[in-house]
């Protein structure tokens, strides 16, 4: 399969899907956030001096997902039917390391799919989560965003191994 995004002369180009036939497409996206326990904890009580974390990011992942070609230059835009970002807390491991994972799931009816607009939502989902608890843990790391499911259009179904 060759590369579809450069024109004859090797500059890049957004691709025409104007002969594509209108499906219904979903995408989720993962990616996770590790900290220290003290950071979690703090996110669980609310006491976070920034506000609501969690509430924050989930603002903050459909945003992205909305604005993805403004950030993404040759993604086409859509119009989006449905963004869902979830949070999973999970308390610190043997390593003493906490973690909120974070799922999100994009759906449209169109041309093209919502993959980009998915790894987005996850990506400033976590970038805000840790612009709002850098205060108190500077050491966070964003890690493993991934596209987990797609489905949809001429190419069908992707699901990850995991």
């Amino acid at each position: 399969m060759g590369l579809t995004h450069f024109d004859d002369a090797g500059r890049a180009r957004m691709v025409d899907v104007s002969a594509k036939a209108d499906t219904a497409r979903e995408a989720t996206a993962a990616g996770v956030v590790h900290m220290r326990s003290e950071t979690l904890a703090l996110i669980r009580a609310g006491s976070i001096a920034k506000g609501d974390v969690l509430a924050v990011a989930q603002v903050a992942g459909v945003m992205a997902a909305k604005q993805t070609p403004q950030m993404i230059p040759m993604c086409h835009t859509l119009l989006l039917t449905g963004v869902d970002l979830a949070f999973a807390l999970q308390e610190a491991d043997a390593s003493g390391e906490a973690q909120v994972t974070i799922t999100a799931t994009v759906r449209t009816v169109g041309k093209t799919g919502a993959e980009m607009e998915a790894l987005a939502a996850v990506s400033v989902a976590a970038l805000t989560i840790y612009d709002m608890c850098k205060a108190v843990d500077r050491a966070m790391v964003i890690d493993n965003v991934r596209l987990v499911q797609k489905s949809g259009g001429k190419s069908g179904t992707y699901t990850r191994k995991q």
